[in-house]
């Protein structure tokens, strides 16, 4: 009996992504830095929150929307930048078709598959994602094809990856799909056939170049490519933090904050608004997961600037936890790219509405009528559960004297 290809949960559209991917690309969406802590501890932190909900009152009806950096949203979800996204042909086309059809914003990230004026055409409440990378000259180029591409706002990562090991090993990926490589890949391409007849349906290969690294008059580097390139860049300063945004000159969003001095220093800059993250757990290990510390960062600079949170997003009732204890709205990184993988753009689509359903369900039993009204009130916190980071406590240790 054929499959119902709709899930009704995230865990589903990974089970699904897991039968019908490579081994190799599917170890790529859910690889964490050496142990996988933080990785673990962004899902895990969410499960050691509760709800206080009521039992009369509700609201017949609710309002799951807001606004992001000044564009309206339809779910405070956005769509966080991944990327080549190899998992599906149509890759970041296709999110983009599924986050357009819901109503919500699409983070494209500067190591796409497609290119930005492609994903723009298919969502036009586009936000770029740009490393720091490469000179001045080519970030500045990146970002004024961005512009003129339609991109709403700019999301400058500053947390990716400094460490490179994994315990349980990285999956092998090649730099490009030549002949060698496609030799190579075989045994664990050929026993997915499902993943190996989209591509052939679309008469395409995996692309494992990066358009939107492409310098004007040369072809795109591949992702390793690319890579390399952040990594001979000289990491950037609070001074380079100011020129992005200055140069940029609209919408300006800084993702990669758990400290609270780095918050503060983010408000020094200039940014409009922050993410706080670990990149999903593939920055340092045993980095606290980001709802721990999310409520410091809002308590220091929220009313200030809008403070976001990606890291472990699951379910809706994730994003629910996450808004009462301060975030605007959330973005999700692996579950979209399973609901990618599990169905193509359906998939996506699938995925937020999952999202959306347990989100208003929160609303709901938590006696609310829009988003905007849940606050901590509402939630059971654990003792010592809260986090801070870079605070006065860390400054006094550091100041002590030796015994």
């Amino acid at each position: 009996m054929r499959r119902n290809p709709w899930f009704e949960t995230v865990a589903e559209a990974r089970r699904r992504a897991r039968s019908r991917l490579p081994s190799p690309v599917y170890g790529a969406l859910v690889a964490g830095s050496e142990r996988g802590r933080t990785i673990d501890d962004n899902t895990a932190a969410f499960a050691e929150l509760g709800f206080a909900p009521r039992v009369v009152g509700h609201h017949a009806e609710r309002d799951l929307s807001t606004t992001v950096l000044g564009v309206s949203t339809a779910l405070p979800v956005l769509i966080s930048p991944t990327g080549v996204q190899a998992v599906d042909p149509d890759g970041e086309v296709a999110v983009a078709r599924a986050a357009a059809s819901r109503g919500v914003i699409m983070g494209l990230s500067s190591f796409a598959s497609k290119p930005v004026e492609e994903v723009a055409h298919a969502q036009p409440d586009l936000f770029f994602q740009l490393y720091w990378s490469g000179t001045r000259e080519a970030m500045a180029q990146r970002m004024d094809r961005a512009r003129a591409a339609g991109a709403k706002a700019l999301i400058a990562t500053l947390d990716w990856s400094f460490s490179h090991g994994r315990d349980w090993g990285s999956p092998a990926i090649p730099d490009k799909l030549d002949l060698k490589a496609m030799l190579r890949f075989a045994p664990d391409v050929l026993p997915r056939p499902g993943w190996l007849w989209r591509y052939a349906r679309s008469g395409r290969v995996p692309d494992l170049t990066v358009p939107n690294l492409r310098a004007p008059g040369g072809e795109p580097p591949t992702f390793f490519g690319a890579y390399g390139e952040w990594m001979r860049t000289p990491p950037p300063t609070w001074e380079d933090v100011t020129w992005l945004r200055e140069e940029w000159g609209g919408p300006f969003l800084l993702k990669g904050v758990t400290r609270v001095d780095d918050a503060k220093r983010a408000v020094d800059a200039g940014v409009s608004a922050l993410s706080v993250s670990n990149h999903g757990g593939n920055n340092l290990d045993t980095t606290p997961a980001t709802i721990r510390v999310l409520p410091s960062v809002v308590e220091a600079v929220g009313d200030q600037i809008e403070v976001l949170l990606d890291g472990g997003v699951r379910r809706g009732s994730d994003v629910a936890k996450a808004l009462a204890l301060g975030a605007r709205a959330v973005l999700v990184g692996r579950a979209y790219l399973w609901g990618l993988a599990a169905n193509g753009q359906a998939g996506v689509e699938n995925v937020l509405d999952i999202l959306r359903g347990g989100l208003d369900s929160a609303v709901l039993g938590l006696g609310h009528s829009s988003v905007h009204e849940l606050g901590p009130e509402d939630l059971v916190v654990p003792p010592g559960f809260p986090l801070t980071l870079g605070g006065g406590d860390v400054a006094a240790l550091r100041s002590a004297p030796a015994a």
